[in-house]
């Protein structure tokens, strides 16, 4: 076990003098120049390794806000805790700094607006959502789980929509206020109005949401913490976010998050929502057999620079064309436009990411001084995988 903890290590470290500490320096160079009005968020959650989805996502961000001059922010959105895995976060800041990117903000270097794992931000959770309750825009609801079970069942029979029923939406304010003291369990609902929400996306456009059609969503749990829903427009806002660059699953929710925007009067940031990843087939990327994990592609030996440039294109193109396919960071960074960004969902083709892998591999030949660390690095491949072998067959046994 040590054995192969050692060969990973050693090429973490060797990846890392080369595409990391380049990222360090485009990062440190970068700063003296910053418009602080430009700011944007990566926010994955630490449930697991990331995926090539996320990584696309903070790629995008961060190729923005570099374009822009502004800052990028690594938040943890860690509010789901039957869900987290420990460690997770630090994974994520691993893997991120090993394609090369970086961030302005976050967990490990801190910043104005921290703290940057939401599981310490709750009491401005509870601030925002009691706030919503005095504005009338949310209210505390006592169904329990039962109740809830049963009303569903029967909406459903009825052919109705399985969304809540609204049974706590018209509870007497002191009445609720006095249930709470009693002691009574509670969650706090959204109190979605009559018509409809329209905002705009930089991607899809113009898009209305008729009202009858969102639920009275929880925003706080009986546990104390919010659902991701209200803590997202909550940081989103106090952190000075200005666009919002998330992937297109997000869209169905957005109406939900303007109407909290508008319930604590606060201006809505640009939304910018990315197209789904595909398998080439055109069905959903199986995260069950690992094949869209950015660590499974490092423990492969895939470069860095492949990974990213490979990812970069999936759902962007910056030269119509189509004939020139290798760009440096630097290079993305001036040619990124998110008037760029395509509609319709990426299909990942691993062939492409192997056309990529060979081209890198095939350049850094060609140059003497980064000659004799490839082949190290390829002996170390090599050796860790036929150390992955033996320990799997030995597990047979």
């Amino acid at each position: 076990m040590a054995i192969g903890k050692g060969l990973a290590t050693y090429m973490a470290t060797a990846y890392l003098s080369r595409t990391a500490l380049a990222g360090i320096i485009r990062h440190q160079f970068s700063t003296s120049a910053i418009n602080n009005h430009v700011r944007v968020r990566f926010a994955p959650s630490p449930t697991g390794m990331l995926h090539l989805g996320g990584l696309r996502t903070m790629l995008y961000n961060y190729l923005f806000a570099h374009q822009q001059g502004g800052r990028v922010i690594l938040r943890i959105e860690d509010t789901d805790q039957n869900r987290l895995v420990v460690g997770a976060d630090k994974k994520l800041e691993e893997i991120i700094r090993w394609c090369g990117l970086h961030y302005d903000e976050g967990p490990s270097i801190g910043g104005d607006y921290g703290p940057y794992h939401q599981s310490q931000r709750l009491p401005l959770y509870q601030k925002y959502a009691d706030q919503l309750v005095q504005n009338d825009h949310a209210y505390p609801c006592f169904c329990t789980q039962q109740e809830l079970s049963l009303a569903k069942i029967q909406n459903v029979g009825s052919g109705l929509n399985p969304k809540y029923n609204g049974k706590c939406r018209n509870i007497n304010r002191e009445i609720a206020s006095a249930r709470i003291k009693n002691g009574e369990n509670y969650v706090i609902r959204l109190k979605v109005p009559d018509g409809e929400t329209q905002f705009n996306d930089r991607v899809y456009g113009q898009i209305k949401v008729a009202n009858k059609s969102i639920e009275d969503q929880v925003l706080m749990k009986s546990d104390g913490f919010p659902t991701y829903h209200l803590a997202n427009v909550v940081d989103d806002h106090l952190m000075k976010i200005t666009h919002v660059l998330r992937g297109e699953e997000w869209v169905s929710s957005t109406a939900k998050h303007i109407l909290i925007y508008k319930g604590l009067k606060w201006n809505c940031p640009e939304f910018v929502h990315l197209p789904l990843l595909h398998n080439v087939e055109g069905g959903k990327l199986s995260k069950r057999h690992g094949d869209v994990f950015v660590e499974n592609f490092k423990e492969a030996g895939y470069m860095p620079e492949a990974i990213v440039n490979f990812i970069a294109f999936l759902g962007w193109s910056p030269d119509p064309s189509g004939k020139r396919q290798m760009f440096t960071i630097d290079e993305m960074i001036q040619e990124f436009s998110l008037d760029n960004l395509r509609r319709t969902s990426a299909k990942v083709d691993y062939q492409k990411l192997t056309w990529y892998q060979k081209q890198y591999h095939s350049a850094r030949c060609q140059n003497e001084s980064q000659l004799d660390s490839l082949v190290e690095e390829l002996k170390l491949l090599v050796l860790n995988n036929l150390y992955n072998q033996l320990i799997n067959f030995q597990s047979l046994i």
